[in-house]
């Protein structure tokens, strides 16, 4: 197995030419937080804001996130967080079948840096992206996936509950089995 180095494999994403999703952006969006961390959360792929400062969750719907992970007493620094593609895709669409593909690479490589204990994976794209093909984030959130030793938990993206209230307390439901998981592992239940 070939070992890869946080900043062999950041310095890939940000030189990355595979796709044309790199030809109309700001910034490339490695991902961030503990290389180590019990929990990784996969979204999609970088908005306006995260492809202005090179960060992921950092526009409206990282606040909500970083507020979701503050009521399950969880600190954002203590996550890694990163996204299925790496540029921004235009007009924030979903990203093509390709795209994903072309980064696909740097998402393994990013799973066997960080060795997560939970994969929490934000919305449909994510979750069709590593675990779930023909996947329904609607019918598979909020239940427990495992994988080779490794929890995933599928949940509504943080942008649909901007855009659809409703969804908020499904996704409340899902942040305490997440904390729950997350105690049951460090054998503090």
């Amino acid at each position: 197995m070939i070992k890869i180095s946080w900043e062999s494999l950041n310095r890939q994403i940000l030189s990355c030419t595979a796709c044309p999703l790199h030809l109309n952006i700001t910034n490339k969006v490695p991902g961030q937080g503990n290389p180590k961390a019990d929990i990784m959360i996969i979204g999609e792929g970088p908005g306006y804001r995260e492809d202005i400062e090179g960060f992921a969750f950092v526009g409206p719907a990282g606040h909500l996130l970083t507020k979701m992970l503050a009521a399950i007493d969880i600190e954002r620094k203590d996550v890694f967080i990163c996204n299925i593609v790496k540029c921004r895709p235009p007009n924030n669409r979903v990203p093509t079948f390709s795209e994903a593909e072309a980064c696909k690479n740097f998402l393994r490589a990013q799973l066997a840096l960080v060795k997560p204990k939970i994969i929490v994976l934000m919305g449909s794209v994510a979750l069709k992206n590593t675990i779930a093909p023909q996947g329904s984030i609607t019918a598979m959130r909020g239940k427990w996936i495992n994988i080779k030793d490794v929890w995933f938990m599928p949940t509504f993206h943080p942008a649909a509950l901007l855009r659809d209230e409703s969804k908020k307390r499904a996704a409340w439901e899902d942040m305490k089995l997440i904390r729950q998981k997350l105690e049951e592992i460090n054998g503090k239940v």
